[in-house]
């Protein structure tokens, strides 16, 4: 057992004790709130490194003077005491605040994450749809080319078929001026076709007409297709077997034809309008196309509608239809006081005033039917 030694020089009254502090440790003043922190983590950190030291090494044992370890007790009764209110106070709050800038901090990472994933599925979503545009531009010129093709070819077609229904309809206009070839044409399996297809190509051409179109070219293949139809009607209609078909079989022509006179414009296509108007006149013959026709819903005014026609032919042609149901007694009857409310009776005896002989004579011959239908009347 050690003895102390007691010359009373260097050594007088200390004691042993078992401490990590060295002896030569100063003596330190109280500590201010921030050397309290400071010493209450050095404190922690010896403690942890003397618990250390200690479970590695033999416990060492040093000699402390009896009034410096009164002092050190004092010290950490101090930080025991000072330690709780700086902790509870700042450092907790710095903490917490601490602890709530990291969850955020963590949370935005996340966000950060997910709209990085979010940018990247969206980019190959783009992607794609930028592949898929590119296909199908391709594709687009590709159909587009196709198209034209496929418009050209047609237009081609479409020129070659007028080309050669002009011819054959030209030839067959002339074919059908003997009675034999009509015969022979509505004994055929394919007339009643023949006059829908042409009322339907009659119809096809007055639409094409342009708004603005003042004169109609004459020469064009497409004049010369309906013109030849039209003639071909009209010849078919000179003969009473024609007149017959027609007004049996083939009705949708007669009312095309009335339907077509209405709507084209004054002065355009006159010869056309001729020849449709020689048809109806040449129908008017057989009694039944003249019941047909004169019964027909705005027939009537589409005869004045006509007379006013600055075409001398029209007009001429527009007074022999309207004499050929002047002197059919049975229609008269029927549509004598439509006649007499809505007759035009000064433009026609303009008419009777016309440098066009033919015209002329027809006009004053109809006033003198008119008389005596005003007479009858």
């Amino acid at each position: 057992m050690h003895t102390p030694n007691r010359s009373g020089r260097g050594h007088s009254g200390g004691v042993a004790i078992a401490c990590s502090f060295p002896p030569s440790r100063r003596p330190i003043p109280p500590p201010s709130s921030h050397d309290a922190v400071v010493a209450a983590v050095a404190m922690w950190r010896s403690a942890g490194l003397a618990g250390d030291a200690q479970a590695e090494t033999k416990e060492e044992f040093v000699k402390v003077r009896r009034r410096d370890l009164e002092r050190l007790t004092t010290e950490v009764m101090q930080l025991r005491d000072f330690l709780p209110k700086i902790v509870n106070g700042d450092i907790l709050g710095t903490f917490q605040k601490l602890d709530a800038v990291e969850s955020s901090l963590e949370k935005k990472e996340e966000e950060i994450e997910q709209l990085r994933m979010d940018c990247e599925h969206f980019r190959a979503r783009l992607e794609t749809a930028q592949a898929d545009c590119m296909r199908e531009k391709k594709e687009k010129l590709e159909l587009r080319q196709q198209l034209n093709e496929a418009k050209q070819q047609l237009l081609q077609q479409a020129e070659y078929c007028t080309e050669m229904g002009a011819a054959v309809c030209t030839l067959l206009w002339g074919v059908s001026s003997s009675e034999e070839a009509v015969k022979s044409i509505l004994g055929g399996s394919k007339a009643v076709k023949f006059f829908t297809i042409t009322a339907q190509t009659m119809e096809s051409f007055v639409k094409s007409l342009s708004e603005d179109m003042k004169q109609q070219d004459l020469d064009s293949e497409e004049n010369q297709f309906v013109l030849a139809l039209a003639g071909i009607v009209t010849n078919v209609a000179a003969l009473a077997c024609g007149r017959e078909f027609l007004v049996s079989s083939s009705r949708e022509l007669l009312d095309t034809m009335m339907h077509l006179l209405g709507d084209m414009k004054p002065g355009l296509c006159n010869k056309f309008k001729v020849l449709m108007l020689m048809s109806l006149y040449n129908v008017s013959i057989n009694l039944k196309g003249l019941k047909y026709i004169s019964e027909s819903p705005g027939f009537i005014p589409l005869l004045w509608w006509l007379l006013n026609d600055p075409d001398s032919e029209v007009c001429l042609h527009a007074l022999r239809l309207l004499q050929s149901v002047l002197l059919e007694p049975e229609v008269l009857a029927r549509a004598g006081a439509e006649v007499r409310e809505t007759l035009p009776f000064q433009r026609i005896v303009a008419l009777a005033q016309s440098r066009h002989a033919e015209l002329q004579a027809l006009a004053k011959e109809l006033l003198e039917d008119l008389k005596v239908f005003e007479y009858e009347a």
